[in-house]
């Protein structure tokens, strides 16, 4: 596995033995006829076409050796058979895997022969069934029981079959393969397991192996992942720090203890990094995770420090050149961003057109229109789409406002997603340029080719309760909650619409509820939550919920207008006067800011 690989991140898993074509049924067949149905072990004739590579998928291969240790079975090659094996690869040639699959899983079940057995077990595979993939590698196990890509693939059916906790025994028997690289294995069988939505049961299996290898850091690494995803941080603490312990200097275990110890706070995953970095000063990625935590922290200046030492120590890095300036432009901090952008376009860059892009955006962050529309003209590939977006912001930010129109009229969108967004986009534009009623049209006739898209749904909804019709916001908001049961701004905007109407409070407070437990650590529905309670008279749960919101959506001033209203009508007018002389500096002129206040100040 490669150690750059960050905690949380799958490396790209190793291939899938590639069998699923024409040329290697034939090797099958023809290796089944050349055995003569005799009993002595015989290989499989190789498969070296270009045609037998042609079907390979990204499935993850714990181990493999060549050929078969098996005895044959004594099974002659009758006419019907010869009939039944080229019947499924006709199928197989049609692109029918599915018959494919089904007549080669009957075909093992009857001859007991490992090549058919593991030839079943692909062509499941490759149709993406589950269940008969499982049914073939059981037999290819039990007629070649010697063999470790047998087991890996009974192990890899019972996982994605679900039954992860029967994976175990061919598991076990692969790391106890004599030669086996036992933390390549570990890393792989991670990998596998990964892939099955039950994380507990993937605790549990990776638990049961590891406890043979107490001293294989890897096993310890693997152990820690699980228990994460798992929620058990305890445990993916313990086993991360065990990891360390028997392997010190591991860049892989720092950065996963960091990412548990984030779920406590940014700072004890940063406070965790900058010790291992007094340790092991040239660790690369664990450098560049923690700059990345002090600017969640707010620690701008530390942050910056950081990048600089990256790139003194790496100067021709990529990853590390990339990563400063999308940093820098996360801080605002456009000459540095824009230097390294630049730079980037010197370098072996693999995505040039990523760069061209955000090149497009810090000209045009700092208002220099012409030259983002440069940038944003270069821009090819799948980012393209993206870039004649904001080339039509750019030119309404000119005045342009017809022919940023026409850019994302005559914009080539092949998916449904790409055409909402489009849509989306003008109606923002003319929503800006202070024509709500025209944007209404716009998504209007969006919607009459895709009614039931919820993101089209709920820009309708919300330009309709800018046109002040309640009734088509209420329908179009009621109608999302029907189609995307799970969309939190849904039931947000209904309820915080309501309450700010001061009308229906009881239900306004019910889907605010229903928002928060969809999204509870939103800000803004933190902000409704308040602002509906306060509605209903409870000021002092207001005030809470809304200081609560006003930490966590960085001082919105929309937040502050409503904390400091609730101040206020407690009496507490100059820790009001506080909160919105604060908001007013960070974003003057907001209007909902500016109107509390007028509204509230004698």
């Amino acid at each position: 596995m490669n150690e750059s690989v960050e905690p949380g991140q799958q490396a790209r898993p190793a291939r899938f033995l590639s069998i699923g074509t024409r040329a290697l049924g034939v090797a099958v067949i023809a290796a089944f006829v050349a055995a003569g149905c005799a009993q002595q072990p015989a290989k499989p004739a190789p498969v070296t076409t270009a045609a037998a590579a042609s079907e390979d998928d990204d499935d993850v291969e714990i181990a493999e050796e060549s050929g078969t240790t098996a005895a044959l079975p004594n099974q002659e090659l009758t006419a019907p058979l010869l009939y039944e094996f080229l019947v499924a690869e006709i199928a197989l040639q049609r692109g029918d895997r599915a018959t494919a699959a089904r007549q080669y899983v009957d075909l093992a079940r009857r001859t007991r022969d490992p090549r058919v057995a593991r030839r079943a077990v692909e062509l499941s595979r490759f149709a993406n069934d589950v269940q008969l993939g499982a049914e073939a590698a059981r037999i290819w196990a039990e007629t070649d029981p010697g063999s470790t890509t047998a087991q890996s693939q009974l192990a890899i059916a019972m996982i994605l079959s679900g039954h992860a906790d029967d994976a175990v025994p061919s598991l076990q028997r692969i790391l106890a393969t004599p030669g086996a690289n036992v933390e390549q294995a570990f890393t792989q069988i991670g990998q596998v397991l990964g892939q099955q939505p039950d994380r507990v049961a993937t605790l549990r299996v990776l638990q049961k192996l590891a406890a043979s290898y107490p001293n294989e850091p890897r096993a310890h690494l693997e152990v820690a992942r699980a228990a994460l995803a798992a929620n058990d941080d305890a445990l993916a603490l313990t086993e991360v720090r065990q990891a360390a312990k028997l392997r010190p200097g591991w860049e892989q275990a720092a950065l996963l203890e960091a990412m548990v110890l984030q779920r406590q706070s940014n700072a004890a995953a940063a406070d965790s990094l900058a010790a291992f970095l007094k340790v092991n000063p040239n660790a690369r990625d664990a450098r560049l995770q923690y700059a990345r935590y002090l600017f969640l922290e707010r620690k701008y200046p530390e942050a910056r420090a950081e990048f600089q030492k990256l790139l003194a120590d790496f100067p021709d890095n990529v990853d590390v050149v990339f990563s400063v300036a999308l940093l820098s432009m996360q801080l605002e901090d456009w000459p540095l961003a824009e230097a390294n952008l630049k730079r980037l376009l010197d370098l072996p860059v693999r995505d040039r057109n990523s760069v061209l892009l955000y090149l497009g955006q810090v000209a045009e962050a700092q208002k220099r229109y012409d030259e983002a529309l440069r940038w944003y003209r270069q821009v090819g590939g799948e980012p393209a789409f993206r870039a004649q977006i904001l080339q039509a912001q750019v030119l309404a930010k000119q005045g342009d406002l017809a022919g940023a129109r026409q850019i994302l009229q005559k914009a080539d969108a092949t998916r449904n997603e790409q055409r909402v967004q489009l849509i989306l986009a003008e109606a923002q534009i003319l929503r800006d340029a202070n024509q709500p009623k025209e944007a209404f049209l716009v998504v209007e006739r969006g919607l009459d080719k895709l009614p039931e898209n919820p993101d089209l749904l709920y820009d309708y909804a919300m330009l309709a309760d800018k046109l002040d019709r309640v009734d088509i916001m209420e329908s179009s908001l009621r109608k999302v909650m029907r189609v995307k049961p799970d969309h939190a701004h849904a039931y947000n905007a209904l309820g915080y619409t309501l309450a700010d109407r001061n009308q229906r409070l009881a239900e306004a407070k019910e889907l605010i509820e229903k928002a928060l437990a969809l999204e509870p650590d939103n800000p803004m529905i933190i902000d409704s939550m308040g602002w509906v309670l306060y509605r209903m008279g409870d000021s002092q749960g207001a005030l809470k919920q809304l200081q609560r919101a006003y930490e966590l959506g960085n001082k919105d001033p929309e937040i502050a207008a409503h904390l400091g209203e609730v101040l206020w009508s407690l009496g507490r007018r100059q820790e009001a006067q506080a909160v919105w002389n604060e908001a007013a500096a960070r974003a003057p002129g907001n209007d909902v800011l500016v109107k509390t206040i007028e509204r509230l100040k004698p």
